[in-house]
């Protein structure tokens, strides 16, 4: 009896199974999927959804499927870094260098003028009065303006603070050259030319570098580049 009654279970499982089976095949229709061309596989229309294996969208894009105990993982080459690449924040392009004279380019400078100015002042009393030069001190003034103009070069970040910064080395070299020359004339006992009041009035070279000076110093604090055939 328990024979008998299996065997009627197992008819009426199967019964079913094709019954099932035949309302999918007429509920379902299949078509061959194209990609780029060629035959990938087939897509499986059904309740008014498309279908395809796994198998087929892994062997299409080059990835793996694994099926495991609680989970089917299908892993596409690739992707995650795509994934990445469009969730990351844009990075914004970088800002465009600031016009004009930078502010602390500025401030120096306007310093460095300030230094020039007084090492002007004291070769010029060797020219007017006829001071003997005693001790280094027309070297260390060279030295120490010198060392703040290579400061200043660091300072230097926008294109104008640069092409200030080259009227500012003109106007150094300048004044170099005028304070050599002064000093080596006292140091020759030139007393004719050093001892003369008028001198620095009627000194061309030092009038252009004080024409510069001032044209510099109303140039920094306008914070706009500017020339002048004063700083050449």
């Amino acid at each position: 009896m328990k024979s008998r009654g299996k065997a009627l279970y197992a008819l009426s499982f199967g019964f079913l199974l094709v019954c099932a089976g035949m309302l999918y095949a007429q509920g379902s229709s299949s078509r061959t999927l194209i990609v780029n061309g060629k035959t990938a596989g087939t897509v499986v229309q059904f309740g008014g959804h498309s279908y395809i294996e796994l198998e087929t969208v892994a062997q299409i894009t080059g990835g793996t499927v694994a099926i495991e105990q609680n989970r089917v993982v299908l892993s596409i080459s690739g992707l995650e870094a795509s994934a990445a690449a469009e969730t990351k924040p844009a990075v914004p392009p970088p800002a465009p260098p600031p016009a004009g004279l930078s502010r602390e380019f500025a401030r120096q400078a306007i310093a460095e003028l300030a230094e020039m100015r007084e090492w002007r002042g004291a070769i010029g009393t060797i020219l007017a009065y006829g001071v003997p030069v005693v001790g280094t001190w027309p070297q260390d003034y060279r030295d120490r303006v010198g060392a703040d103009l290579n400061q200043l070069a660091v300072a230097a970040t926008t294109a104008s603070d640069r092409d200030a910064l080259q009227l500012l080395s003109n106007e150094f070299g300048n004044l170099e050259r005028w304070a050599d020359g002064v000093v080596a004339t006292r140091n020759a006992l030139n007393a004719t030319k050093t001892v003369n009041p008028n001198a620095m009035q009627n000194d061309p070279d030092l009038t252009k570098i004080s024409d510069c000076s001032r044209f510099l110093s109303s140039m920094l604090v306008s914070g706009t580049f500017a020339d002048d055939n004063s700083c050449h």
